[in-house]
């Protein structure tokens, strides 16, 4: 637990060789020399400088540094940690398994391999996060505080308050937490929808537990989809945030919050040049339904697709690659009843443009549930608009747009699967039809591991993801899972939440 409290989220990396760090300087200016040769010379004058020094933050930081605080969190170990295994038998601590996951800082009981722990002290960690409102409402990233038995705030003249968890929201890292107390300096609001590549930012934050310091760069990119995140199109800059940064806010030079500090990409389990920031308005979305209902609302429309690569956009006489291609629809459901078709590409939602699939996901679940969305498809080598009624997304449907080949996720056990390919069945003999991908919460306590062919539940033979959901909330608080691990079929049971 505390290497996932003080760390961002590690973003897909793949660690071959040692790393390398270097630092450069400052970028040379233009030589006044120079300058005077065009003039003498009769060239014509240069346009206006597109950029006129360096900017000064510290008013900025001295106005809303103070509404920036440190979230510190409390949680008892399990009993007993449970040991896994990776796609390819790697141990949990290898660091080609943990580099996909959330990291921190270095574990006190040494990391290593799994074990009993029956008297490990209570694991710890924090984060950043900022005041919203002034009677004490603060986000932050769920990961700083899932699990939580207690939460700390510290504020920058060294005042602590116990905050208790309000809500939180694992599909796009957001959580709310709230303090008793009044007249608490907030944050301004920006628009992520105004941000262009090379604009100055700043975050604040508590990396590696140095409160309330203070980095800077420039937006790198806008609408990143990440891996496993396709609900957050997220901000990608270059400024430094290490772990403890996670949940703290990232300005724009008007002092506003444009985005929260979130995850990282790295080699290393430190700060490479990339670093992502969930988009305060997606951000502010989730705080709203959580501080209402304590819980977040999300539409769907039941399609699954891909990505619209050269020759398909060619075979289907798209003008480049752009859209989404609809693989699958669910029979009855909205896309379908809107008049949705496979092979149609989404081109645009709601007036706007879609240049990727990925795209499609955050777009429709924003859209409140019951409301209607206007979809343009390319079809038969023409613009079709139509007209699709959005559905609420419920937790056990997974993600409402996808493509067909994505793991489907049982969130009560914690189990990631899939449909078995036809030559993995022919390689490991078995009967079975849904194999696990990942596998976290109560599933990976119990020992269920990545590679298992999951086969009944409860008795009850399971062949599809419907089929496993079904058995699964018929079976009551102990799951009995019938799993094939390499030649041996066993039974492992599963305390559901």
């Amino acid at each position: 637990m505390s290497q996932e409290r003080h760390g961002l989220r590690l973003v897909a990396v793949l660690l071959l060789g040692a790393t390398v760090s270097a630092c450069s300087g400052p970028a040379a200016t233009a030589a006044p020399a120079a300058q005077g040769s065009a003039a003498t010379s009769g060239a014509p004058a240069e346009s206006a400088q597109l950029v006129r020094g360096l900017p000064d933050f510290t008013a900025l930081v001295e106005r809303f540094g103070p509404a920036v605080v440190n979230v510190q969190v409390t949680e008892k170990r399990p009993e007993q940690q449970v040991q896994q295994r990776g796609p390819q038998g790697a141990q949990p601590q290898d660091p080609f398994s943990e580099f996909f996951r959330r990291f921190g800082m270095p574990n006190p009981n040494g990391g290593g391999n799994g074990g009993p722990r029956g008297n490990a002290p209570p694991a710890r960690g924090e984060g950043s996060g900022f005041i919203v409102s002034s009677d004490g409402y603060i986000m932050t990233n769920a990961h700083v505080v899932r699990g939580a038995s207690d939460v700390v705030v510290r504020t920058v003249d060294r005042r602590e308050y116990p905050a208790k968890v309000i809500g939180q929201d694992a599909r796009t890292d957001v959580a709310v937490i709230k303090i008793d107390a009044k007249d608490l300096p907030t944050v301004k609001i920006g628009d992520p929808s105004r941000l262009k590549p090379g604009q100055w930012v700043i975050a604040i934050g508590s990396p590696f537990g140095f409160e309330n310091s203070v980095t800077s760069g420039i937006i790198s990119a806008t609408s990143r989809t990440l891996p496993d995140d396709r609900y957050v199109p997220f901000i990608q800059t270059d400024v430094a945030v290490n772990p403890g940064n996670s949940g703290g806010p990232l300005f724009n030079m008007d002092g506003e919050v444009i985005g929260i500090n979130s995850q990282i990409y790295s080699q290393t389990g430190g700060y490479m040049g990339l670093s992502f920031a969930i988009p305060i308005d997606v951000a502010n979305n989730v705080r709203e339904q959580l501080v209402k209902s304590g819980k977040v609302s999300r539409g769907r429309i039941g399609v699954s697709i891909q990505e619209v690569n050269s020759q398909l956009a060619d075979s289907f006489g798209l003008d480049r690659p752009r859209g989404a291609l609809i693989g699958s629809v669910e029979t009855g459901g909205p896309a379908d009843k809107g008049g949705i078709k496979a092979g149609d590409i989404i081109v645009r939602v709601d007036g706007r443009l879609i240049e990727r699939d990925a795209e499609v996901p955050s777009m429709i679940s924003s859209i409140k549930p019951g409301n209607e969305t206007q979809i343009e498809v390319w079809r038969d080598r023409s613009i079709k608009k139509l007209t699709v009624k959005v559905t609420e997304l419920k937790e056990e449907d997974g993600n409402p747009v996808r493509a067909a080949a994505e793991p489907e996720r049982q969130g009560p056990l914690g189990l990631s699967v899939r449909p078995i390919q036809k030559e993995e069945r022919n390689e490991v003999k078995t009967d079975g039809s849904l194999v696990v991908e990942d596998v976290t919460g109560p599933a990976a306590l119990a020992g269920v591991q990545p590679g298992d062919i999951i086969l009944a539940v409860a008795g009850t033979p399971v062949r599809t993801v419907a089929d496993l959901q079904a058995a699964v909330k018929k079976a009551g608080k102990v799951v009995p899972l019938l799993i094939q691990r390499g030649e041996a079929q066993i039974f492992v049971p599963v305390r559901g939440n």
